[in-house]
C-alpha cells in the first residue's frame, strides 16, 4: 500500500515537472547497483558458508539477474510507447492533453522502489545495521509484498 502510494505520488510530481529522463538514468543507476549488491551478498555468504555450495556466485543466477533487468527496461519501453501513442494519437483526434509521460514515469518510479528495497535488502544481508526507520520501512515493504503474492 504505501509503494503503491509512493509510486503514485512520485509520478504526480515527476509529471509535473516533466522528469522522466532524471528518472530512467536513475532507475539504471539503481538497477546496476542492485546487481552489484547481490553479487557483494553472494561473495560475502560464500566465505561465511565455505562448506555449502548452496552459497556463493553462481553464473545461472547472474543470467537470469540479468534477463530480470532487460525485462524491467522492456516493461519501462512499452509504458513509454504507451504514453507516446495516447499523446500522439489524443492530438491527432482534437484532444488537447497538457503531459505527454503517465505510464512510463509510473513504472519507471515502481521499478526504482522496487530495486531500492532490493538493495536495502542486500545491505542488510551484508551485515550492515540499519537505521531503525528504514527497518520498519523494509519490513513492511517486504510484508506488503508476500500478502499481495499470496
Amino acid at each position: 500500500m504505501k509503494k503503491n502510494f509512493l509510486t503514485v505520488l512520485g509520478t504526480g510530481i515527476g509529471n509535473y515537472f516533466g522528469v522522466l529522463y532524471p528518472a530512467l538514468i536513475l532507475f539504471i543507476i539503481v538497477m546496476f547497483s542492485d546487481y552489484i549488491s547481490g553479487i557483494l551478498v553472494a561473495r560475502k555468504e560464500a566465505i561465511e558458508n565455505s562448506d555449502n555450495i548452496k552459497y556463493g556466485l553462481n553464473s545461472k543466477k547472474g543470467i537470469l539477474g540479468i534477463y530480470k533487468k532487460i525485462g524491467y527496461i522492456l516493461a519501462v519501453f512499452v509504458s513509454i510507447c504507451i504514453d507516446y501513442m495516447i499523446f500522439w494519437f489524443s492530438n491527432e483526434i482534437g484532444i488537447s492533453v497538457k503531459r505527454n509521460t503517465l505510464f512510463g514515469l509510473l513504472v519507471t518510479i515502481w521499478f526504482v522502489l522496487n530495486e531500492i528495497i532490493s538493495i536495502l535488502e542486500n545491505i542488510k544481508r551484508m551485515g550492515v545495521k540499519l537505521p531503525k526507520f528504514l527497518m520498519k520501512f523494509l519490513n513492511n515493504m517486504q510484508k506488503n509484498i508476500n500478502d499481495k503474492n499470496k
